[in-house]
């Protein structure tokens, strides 16, 4: 604090208790500095007089109610917050955090094997294959992990087969492609037709069109129990599934079907028809069951021609008659409808020129990816099976296969494969060979 001392009228002394200083102003000018000091002071008390005045307006003289005031929603607002609580949109948004978490936690299989390799096709026997076939066949597969058999359907005569290491071979899951054989299965034992709407949820069905094109495993699995295990087997084998399917090629394995069901744990008949489990289908045995649906029955034993001499003797050879020419056209728009706008449509990337009708199968066992394409041209020349199997890793997978065999069926349309041909030195037909039987189901 600061205090100021007239002595005489004339004299000024200043003294500053606060901070123990102190000093005199004495003359005329003492007497200005004296009012300027009083009207400093004036100013500052006016200041403080002013903020004292406005803090004090902020506080509130009022006292804070007591009382709680309960808001009660009438019962139709009720019963609507209560629908909205329970709305999927809202349960989403209120789980959104949690969808995360298990996004950041998210399995993802590994695979061990590759998609790629060089020199897959050291060991192949060329002489008798079609050189064109071969060749379009070649280009297509590249360097991925696989194989490609065309077979002629008419006759059983492979055209081609590349990396026939891994086509004779003992084969492996044929995944989604066992579904052709079920639909056919189910067919043939009136448990579906081609319309039928088997109801998979409250509010979803699926006819056969859309299960094959669109590969609904849901679908097969429930016609699988439907059907049950003795009638798969039965037809499963009536249509080549665990035999040779070649006549005498040398080095060709055996697929297999099981004898028993796949324990009812791991899925049962149901996966054994959505995703082959327990199955294992060679390409050759593929390529034979595609031949038969792109003849109208006849399942003829694959023949492998390995000089220039057997493909001018070559004589075809009938396995067996299969009853399915009336099924045919109730597979064929779910056949194509794959290759439309299904799982096999990336083939059309590469070649929309001829109709082109398949089933495509992606699965996975042991650390190997595998990726299955069967499929057929169906034109009035140049008619062909072609079966891509592919292995490896992530880059492995149907859709993969079909978008090969776009790029094969592009190269033989190039070459003019599907043109008009000169006649062909006539060979005896299957019916001269063997009186095949009509297969039917067991009584």
């Amino acid at each position: 604090m600061e205090i100021l001392v007239v002595e005489n009228g004339r004299s000024i002394e200043s003294k500053n208790f606060a901070g123990g200083e102190h000093y005199r102003i004495s003359g005329t000018s003492g007497l200005s500095m004296l009012k300027r000091f009083a009207i400093v002071a004036m100013n500052t008390l006016l200041a403080l007089f002013t903020c004292a005045n406005a803090t004090g307006a902020t506080i509130s003289t009022h006292k804070a109610h007591s009382k709680t005031h309960h808001i009660t929603e009438t019962a139709t607002a009720q019963k609507k917050m209560t629908r909205m609580r329970t709305s999927s949109r809202t349960v989403a948004s209120r789980n959104r955090s949690t969808h995360v978490v298990s996004r950041r936690h998210h399995y993802y299989e590994r695979f061990s094997a590759s998609s790629f390799a060089d020199n897959q096709v050291e060991g192949d026997i060329t002489a008798g294959e079609d050189p064109i076939v071969r060749a379009a066949a070649l280009e297509a597969l590249g360097n991925m992990n696989g194989t490609v058999v065309a077979v002629d359907p008419d006759s059983g005569r492979i055209l081609a087969m590349v990396n026939q290491k891994l086509a004779l071979s003992a084969g492996a899951q044929p995944c989604s492609t066992i579904k052709v054989a079920v639909a056919l299965a189910a067919l043939s034992e009136n448990v579906i037709t081609k319309d039928t709407e088997v109801p998979l949820g409250k509010y979803w069905r699926v006819d056969l069109t859309t299960a094959l094109a669109k590969s609904n495993n849901a679908y097969f699995e429930a016609v699988g129990r439907k059907l049950g295990f003795e009638r798969v087997s039965y037809y499963a084998h009536q249509f080549g599934l665990g035999e040779l399917a070649g006549w005498q090629i040398d080095g060709e394995h055996l697929g297999t079907f099981p004898q028993t069901e796949l324990d009812a744990k791991l899925g049962g008949v149901g996966k054994m028809c959505s995703f082959g489990e327990s199955i294992s289908l060679t390409p050759l045995q593929l390529a034979a069951l595609m031949s038969s649906i792109a003849n109208g029955g006849t399942l003829y034993y694959l023949q492998h021609p390995t000089t220039p001499e057997e493909v001018t003797s070559f004589t075809p050879k009938a396995k067996r008659k299969l009853d399915i020419g009336p099924l045919i056209p109730e597979i064929s728009d779910g056949m194509s409808g794959a290759v439309e706008y299904g799982t096999a449509r990336l083939l059309r990337a590469n070649f929309i020129e001829e109709p082109v009708l398949g089933k495509t199968g992606t699965c996975s066992k042991d650390g190997t990816r595998f990726g299955w394409f069967g499929s057929y041209a169906n034109t009035q020349y140049g008619r062909i099976v072609t079966v891509i199997f592919l292995e490896g890793g992530r880059p492995t997978f149907g859709p993969k296969a079909a978008e090969l065999a776009g790029h094969m069926y592009r190269n033989l349309y190039d070459h003019q494969f599907f043109a008009v041909k000169p006649a062909a030195t006539p060979v005896r037909t299957a019916g001269s060979e063997v009186n095949p039987a009509t297969v039917g189901a067991p009584q």
